[in-house]
């Protein structure tokens, strides 16, 4: 609005006072009028912080540490309560700046907590598992890029009775949108009809699986969502194993420069471990093999108590 005065005859000085703006401003746009502007300004977000020995800690980590927290007696507190929280419990040296940011994004700023749940939680519980398809769970994993000095996820879903992996996403973001749309994949990659569907998907308490986005496909799909209670891994024994495996067997053992890279290391990791390792759990059978074999009656099944 200035330049329209000034370049109609105005005195800048005048035009300056009225509209309560530094010159220094003015003319600063001026000169750089026309150019592409490369940053908005301030310090890039890193996307981890370090925990106390120096590690990093990637902040998809961070934020299903205050998931816990807030689904256990840090219900009631605010983001710098959850910061206190956070160092003490684990070890981590961030910010109280860092943890009001990671809560907006989260949507739990304390006031916004307060609202009514729109799906309830249900609780894990006991089965017995005699084919596939009964009980999956899902969980999600960070990778590491050293050439971008960055995270990135890795969400899959498991089978229980089979040890199969039915789907997963790689990205270098994972939200509740991402985890409905590989859990609908998933049930066509098994041919699994919503409107017959019997199964069960079994996850933690990460914001992903408790997004509004998530439970309604769950409802959609005709599948039935348990969340393990916080602090309860143990619950989740067989995505945490084979998240152990994918780190010792792939992640640990490569250095990835590019996304690209760790992309198609995680690819060709996947149909390793479905279509050629053993698995001692189902007679050392190959997980796709052992799936393909009950399914046709070929192979005995085993019973899964979980």
């Amino acid at each position: 609005m200035a330049r329209i005065y000034i370049d109609d005859g105005f005195n800048a000085t005048d035009i300056f006072t009225m509209l309560d703006l530094n010159p220094s401003t003015y003319y600063h746009r001026m000169a750089n009028e026309g150019l592409e502007r490369i940053y908005g300004g301030g310090r890039p977000i890193p996307g981890y912080s370090f925990d106390t020995n120096g590690d990093k800690i990637f902040d998809g980590q961070i934020e299903e540490y205050i998931m816990e927290l807030i689904e256990g007696e840090a219900f009631g507190y605010g983001y710098y309560k959850l910061h206190i929280m956070l160092e003490r419990r684990y070890n981590l040296v961030i910010s109280p700046k860092k943890v009001y940011r990671l809560c907006g994004k989260l949507d739990i700023l304390k006031p916004q907590r307060q609202r009514k749940i729109k799906h309830p939680r249900r609780i894990a519980r006991n089965h017995e598992l005699t084919a596939s398809n009964q009980l999956w769970e899902v969980d999600i994993k960070y990778g590491y890029i050293v050439g971008d000095d960055r995270f990135f996820y890795i969400l899959s879903y498991l089978d229980i009775f089979d040890r199969n992996i039915i789907d997963y996403h790689i990205g270098l973001n994972c939200t509740g949108h991402d985890a409905a749309f590989t859990l609908k994949t998933a049930l066509e990659c098994r041919n699994i009809d919503p409107n017959e569907s019997n199964l069960i998907v079994r996850s933690d308490n990460g914001p992903q699986f408790i997004s509004h986005a998530f439970e309604e496909a769950c409802i959609e799909l005709g599948v039935e969502h348990e969340r393990i209670p916080p602090k309860t891994p143990n619950m989740n024994a067989h995505i945490e194993a084979f998240h152990r495996i994918l780190e010792d067997d792939c992640l640990s053992i490569n250095e990835f420069e590019t996304y690209a890279e760790a992309y198609m290391a995680v690819v060709d990791f996947m149909d390793f471990y479905c279509n050629i390792r053993i698995h001692s759990s189902i007679n050392y059978i190959p997980p796709a093999e052992y799936y393909q074999g009950v399914l046709e009656g070929n192979i005995a099944s085993l019973v899964v108590r979980v």
